[in-house]
Parts: structure tokens; sequence; C-alpha cells
């Protein structure tokens, strides 16, 4: 019976996708899915925590754990996307996708942006499923070793969004682009934060009975930011920017690394605008 613990999480995520999807057709903004994003793994996560629970298979210190994380990285990353997005039109990458797509726009979204965000949606969750279906020992090295790689990442993720926040409320940036703090080693260390969080889930997974098949988690999150819908799609709008293309040219586009020196620096920090 355990696993209709991978039953129960499809079925979530399908009925939630279907929700937030009439959601969008009401409202007419196609970019509430990413404030959906974090909240649905949250609740994947916690319904099958009591669903585990319910079987009678303990919710054990490393079920517990693995919730809690989830649940922090989940919660914080809706409320930042809430906050920034409240207010504003639909995403420049969902309304380019609505001028492209034209009449049919409604059923083509529904497949290629929320079924689509669903199924990686079940995808990263899987480390999550495995360890709360198993019958679990007490916490060990991996536990330990997972949690520091997860708070790692949850430094990066929620530091550079607080950073980038505090850079656009001053209106004496406007137009440019943030260089400094953690921006100034990636141009993108919020996402690298977020892919690294899972990582750390996937250690912890490591634990338990076929734990090595969470990897698909970690492989997954980290190849959509790099190459599908992270950075490419965020950084297509700025192509052909000279201060963007010196950006570029100097900083890692994801893994923090120092930054490189272009002609002309005298090794001080700089910054770039539009």
């Amino acid at each position: 019976m355990a696993d209709n613990i991978f039953l129960l999480a499809l079925t979530i995520i399908f009925l939630y996708m279907n929700l937030i999807y009439v959601l969008s057709l009401i409202k007419k903004n196609a970019s509430i899915v990413d404030i959906a994003w974090g909240a649905g793994f949250v609740l994947v996560t916690v319904s099958g925590l009591f669903f585990s629970t319910f079987e009678q298979h303990p919710a054990e210190p490393r079920k517990i754990l693995t919730a809690v994380l989830v649940t922090i990285w989940g919660i914080r990353l809706s409320w930042h996307i809430y906050r920034r997005n409240k207010g504003k039109p639909e995403d420049f990458r969902y309304a380019a996708w609505r001028r492209k797509w034209g009449k049919i726009f409604a059923l083509r979204s529904y497949f290629q942006i929320f079924l689509l965000q669903g199924f990686f949606m079940y995808l990263i969750v899987l480390p999550g499923l495995l360890i709360i279906r198993d019958r679990v020992g007490p916490l060990n090295y991996l536990d330990f070793l997972g949690l520091i790689v997860w708070l790692t990442g949850f430094f990066f993720e929620a530091t550079a969004d607080a950073q980038l926040k505090r850079f656009k409320k001053n209106p004496e940036n406007k137009g440019k682009l943030i260089t400094t703090g953690l921006w100034r080693y990636s141009r993108h260390p919020n996402y690298f934060g977020e892919a690294v969080m899972w990582w750390g889930i996937f250690l912890i997974g490591l634990n338990v009975s076929g734990g090595w098949l969470g990897l698909v988690s970690p492989l997954t999150i980290t190849v959509l930011l790099i190459r599908v819908s992270g950075v490419p799609l965020l950084e297509k709008k700025y192509l052909g920017s000279p201060a963007f293309e010196a950006y570029k040219a100097a900083t890692s586009a994801f893994f923090p690394l120092l930054p490189k020196k272009r002609k002309g620096d005298s090794g001080s920090e700089k910054s770039s605008s539009d």
C-alpha cells in the first residue's frame, strides 16, 4: 500500500495544475503558475506525509525533516513571486507565447505550460516521496550532509532574491543590471540556490530503499534552470544590450565563480546599466 503515495502525488498534482489553469483563464494571466509552483510541492509533500502516517508508517525524524525543508522552500518561493508579481501584467515570457500562439493559446498552454510543469513537479518531488514512503531509521551523516547542502542552497536563493528586491526598490537603479552581492559571482545565484536545495534533499533520500532513483530530481531542476526555462528564457530579453554582454562575458551564468577581469578593469567592483 505504501506505493499508493506515488499515485496520490500524481492525482494531487493533476488536480492542482488543472485548478491553476482554470484560474489563469479567469484572470487571463498564465504567469500565476509561477506563484503556484512552490506551493504545489508543499501540498504534495505534506499530503504524502499525512497519507503515510495514516497507513501506519510513523512520521519519523527524516520524514518530518524532508517535509519541513520542502515547506520552507515552497512557501518562501511562492510568497516571494506573489509579492513580486502583484499588480503587474502577465510575465513577458508568457505574454510572448500568448501573442505567438494566438487563438490556440488556451489549449496549448494547458499542455505546454500547466501539465508540463505538473510533470516536472512530479519528477522533482520524487526523493521526498521516496523518503516519506519508506520505513526509515534514525538520522545519520547523510541527513546532516543533505541539510548542510540544502541550507547552502537556501542561503543563495533567499539572499539573491532579497538583494535583487532591494536593488529594484532604489529609483537610481532603474534600467540597470544588478552586478553586486551574489550577483557578482553568478548571473543567476537564485537559480543556483534552488538547484542546490534539491541536491540536498536527494542526499537525504539516499538513506531509503531505492533512494538513488531520486537522482532524477536534482538533474531535472538543474537542466531546466540552465538549459530550458531558467537562464535562456530570462536572458533572451537582454541579448544585444552592451551592458548585459559585458556582464555576461565577465560573470558565470549559474555556478558562482570569481568574475573575469575585463579590459580596463582595475579589480574594483563595477555595476553595469542598460
